[in-house]
C-alpha cells in the first residue's frame, strides 16, 4: 500500500486544474513551474515504488537487445528471435547483435493485445450462444 505522503502528493496533484504546478524548493526558496502531466507521472512512479514494484524507464527512441525485448514482453529470448526472423517485428543488426526499436516492440505488443481482446470477445460470445452457463 502506498505511504501516506505519496497519497497526499497524488491527492494534491489531482486537485490542480492548471496545466502546470509551481513547486518551491524548501532549502533555496527557488520556484519552478512543472507540467502537471510530469507530476502525475512522478506520482504513479512513487505509488508503484511504495508498493514495492520495480520501475524501468526507457526513452522511446531506444534500441533494445533481444533479451531486453523478451524481458519487456515477459517471453523467452528465443521466442523474440523467432518473431524477428519471421519478420513479425522489425529489427536491425549491429554486428552480430539484433537491435529492436522500442517503438516497434510496443507496436507489436499493442497488436498482440488487440488480437487477444478480439479472441476473448469471440470466445465469450460463442459461450453465450451455446448457453454454456455463462451469464
Amino acid at each position: 500500500m502506498a505511504s501516506e505522503s505519496v497519497i497526499k502528493f497524488t491527492s494534491a496533484i489531482s486537485r490542480r486544474k492548471s496545466d502546470s504546478v509551481n513547486v518551491r524548493i524548501q532549502e533555496s526558496e527557488e520556484l519552478f513551474a512543472i507540467p502537471r502531466k510530469a507530476l502525475e507521472f512522478l506520482s504513479l512512479i512513487l505509488s508503484l515504488m511504495a508498493e514495492g514494484k520495480a520501475i524501468s524507464l526507457i526513452p522511446s527512441a531506444s534500441e533494445l537487445s533481444t533479451q531486453q525485448a523478451a524481458d519487456l514482453l515477459n517471453v523467452s529470448r528465443p521466442h523474440i528471435v523467432k518473431l524477428l526472423e519471421q519478420g513479425v517485428i522489425p529489427f536491425k543488426k549491429a554486428g552480430s547483435h539484433r537491435r529492436i526499436l522500442l517503438e516497434d516492440l510496443m507496436k507489436y505488443a499493442g497488436q498482440l493485445k488487440e488480437t487477444r481482446e478480439q479472441s476473448f470477445k469471440f470466445l465469450a460470445e460463442q459461450a453465450q450462444d451455446l448457453n454454456l452457463g455463462y451469464e
